[in-house]
């Protein structure tokens, strides 16, 4: 099956490859996709299969394709160092839904009921409208805070 994503590096990227091999730990990530693109690399010294890197750098062979993907399509730096993390998701449970929740298992729990369990205060919390979701999980680990 024919490449998709060829890589062909100039001099200067060649040569920041070999300064970050000498810089590293052998068990960084960065070190293992620099070694993948060296390898992979059309106009370079070794040209090899992506079968015979992963059989010398013991990375899978989905792991190779996508090094040749990230140099083809993002860039030289995203190849090597990896994407960065781009999505934050704010904080939902915050002090106040903890306050709130801690007045509500102090409180009286609901006829019926002889004692507050974990889900009978999560699924309280999303009556009272406090939280949109919440899990019995999360009620514990509020809880459970010390200190």
């Amino acid at each position: 099956m024919a490449k998709t994503y060829r890589v062909t590096l100039t001099q200067a990227e060649r040569d920041n490859l070999m300064d970050l091999l000498t810089r590293r730990s052998a068990k960084s990530l960065p070190v293992k996709r620099a070694y993948i693109l060296l390898a992979a690399d059309e106009d370079g010294a070794l040209r090899w299969t992506d079968r015979q890197i992963c059989e010398s750098y013991r990375v899978g062979l989905r792991t190779v394709e996508r090094t040749r993907e990230r140099f083809v399509l993002d860039s030289f730096q995203v190849a090597v160092d990896g994407r960065t993390r781009e999505v934050f998701n704010e904080k939902t449970l915050t002090g106040e839904v903890e306050a709130k929740l801690v007045a509500l298992r102090c409180s009286q729990p609901p006829s019926g009921y002889a004692k507050w369990s974990m889900q009978l205060l999560a699924d309280q919390m999303v009556e009272l409208q406090y939280v949109e979701h919440m899990s019995r999980e999360s009620a514990r680990q509020m809880l459970k805070k010390t200190g």
